[in-house]
């Protein structure tokens, strides 16, 4: 039996997605070639590239609006590079609320004038910044839409004339947005969409080409637009599985299908974690807390072995909190049944019985 799988990243996927993928390493399709060993020129593959790219258009609502999506490798970490070489002129604005959104400000701070907006890393980024008052001169402005290592989560986005970009990387397709708020989305496809090793870009065309530096070919999105995605060979698997992700998440239903799922195992979890005294939630502002990451410890530190013994046994997996928060962080990507939960949320009732 498949254990219950809380890996922050790289994290579960759908059954049905694992199954078709690993057919496809064996016999792609029937043509008597594996998906892994197919020219990325092919017709096969070509296929496959046109697919996901369209289905993310269409997941989020964009298509036809003046979006191109991008499968790109390097990760969401070459973003916060290619964001900065693709859009800064002079100065842009980022929200510190987390580690990957300070990353993404330490990388662009090397090629023009980086304003921090807002930051919560007074409190340990333990809550998301209000109020933000953002400049009317900025080339664009930056922020991490959920941080997978804190727990919290942007609900609302600030509102800006200049280009909103936003790291997406941990809760992409996983709630309704009104995805035209944004000029440039990026995110790793490990948590959401299918296994490391390929990157999703979403960009408005029209913020393009208004920079005056020389792009490296590998960083220009317009380069990227005007091959297709194939300016180099892809990253094949890993589109391959996105793709199949998407299938399966535009089977369901879309993104409110699975939105109503994610906010009823959000909302089993957190209530656990507000009801029981043995433990409490990192997040204290409840508006804070993000629905796919949920941060927590136990309130008695005599209890950890026997908690960590109990989810071990219950077949759980990666509840572990990060190095920087310590306690459990239970990940609730899209794919995460929702009876995996409810057998956490057991434990952790059990658990206050023998307390």
């Amino acid at each position: 039996m498949k254990k219950h799988n809380f890996s922050a990243g790289p994290s579960i996927l759908p059954a049905s997605v694992i199954q078709k993928a690993a057919d496809g390493v064996l016999n792609y399709n029937g043509i008597d070639l594996s998906i892994i060993e197919i020219s990325h020129r092919s017709a096969e593959f070509i296929e496959v590239m046109e697919n996901a790219r369209s289905l993310a258009l269409e997941l989020l609502e964009l298509e036809g609006k003046g979006y191109t999506a991008l499968f790109l490798q390097g990760g969401a970490s070459t973003q916060f590079l290619a964001v900065t070489y693709n859009l800064l002129e002079s100065k842009a604005g980022y929200l510190n609320t987390g580690t990957w959104s300070a990353k993404a400000l330490k990388e662009a701070q090397h090629y023009g004038e980086i304003i921090e907006l807002a930051s919560s890393k007074d409190a340990n980024f333990n809550y998301i910044p209000k109020n933000i008052l953002v400049p009317a001169n900025l080339d664009y402005m930056h922020l991490t839409s959920n941080n997978t290592i804190f727990g919290t989560q942007f609900k609302e986005f600030p509102k800006s004339t200049a280009p909103l970009v936003c790291d997406m990387s941990s809760d992409i397709f996983s709630r309704t947005l009104d995805f035209t708020q944004f000029d440039l989305i990026y995110a790793g496809a490990q948590k959401n969409m299918g296994p490391a090793g390929t990157t999703l870009v979403v960009v408005k065309d029209e913020i393009l080409g208004k920079v005056s530096r020389h792009i490296p070919s590998m960083l220009d999105y317009q380069v990227h637009i005007s091959k297709d995605s194939m300016f180099n060979t892809p990253p094949v698997f890993p589109v391959f599985v996105s793709m199949l992700t998407l299938e399966w998440l535009k089977d369901l239903g879309g993104i409110p299908a699975i939105e109503k799922v994610n906010n009823d195992k959000a909302n089993l979890l957190y209530n656990e974690i507000d009801r029981n005294p043995l433990f409490k939630g990192f997040v204290p502002n409840s508006e804070d807390r993000s629905m796919m990451n949920a941060t927590f410890t136990l309130t008695q530190d005599n209890l950890k072995d026997t908690f960590d013994q109990m989810w071990k046994e219950a077949g759980i997996n990666g509840l572990n909190g990060h190095r920087s928060v310590g306690g459990y962080r239970a990940s609730m990507y899209n794919a995460l049944p929702l009876e995996s939960v409810a057998t956490l949320v057991n434990v952790m009732k059990h658990l206050e019985t023998k307390a």
